[in-house]
């Protein structure tokens, strides 16, 4: 059983910064792969990058591809997503996902355990 607890939104005008947190419970948290995703109002969520456990290998959604970097500290059992240049297109509840997995680590069917998610507003 994994929990995870994200933090690190809120408000920013366009072109500032953010750092989201995705913190984990388990001992086992570095065979996790971690991943992130995304809802703004009115449209399904998506993905915006994603952190293999087995390879460390990162991967990200065009819209964010230069602009968001995703990293982990296996002895914080933390993964964060460092958002950069963002727009107001960036808005959003960001949520952290963690299987272990490592195929399909873009694809929300392949995460079992979710956090509550964070709001991300970004202001033009």
């Amino acid at each position: 059983q994994v929990q995870l607890v994200e933090s690190g939104g809120g408000l920013v005008q366009a072109g500032g910064s953010l750092r989201l947190s995705c913190a984990a419970s388990g001992r086992t948290f570095s065979r996790y792969t971690v991943g992130w995703f995304r809802q703004a109002p009115g449209k399904e969520r998506e993905f915006v990058a994603a952190i293999r456990w087995s390879d460390s290998s990162t991967f990200y959604a065009d819209s964010v591809e230069e602009r968001f970097t995703i990293s982990r500290d296996n002895a914080k059992n933390t993964v964060y997503l460092q958002m950069n240049s963002l727009k107001p297109t960036d808005t959003g509840i960001y949520s952290c996902a963690a299987d272990s997995v490592r195929f399909g680590v873009t694809l929300m069917p392949s995460y079992q355990y979710w956090g509550q998610g964070t709001q991300v507003t970004v202001s033009s």
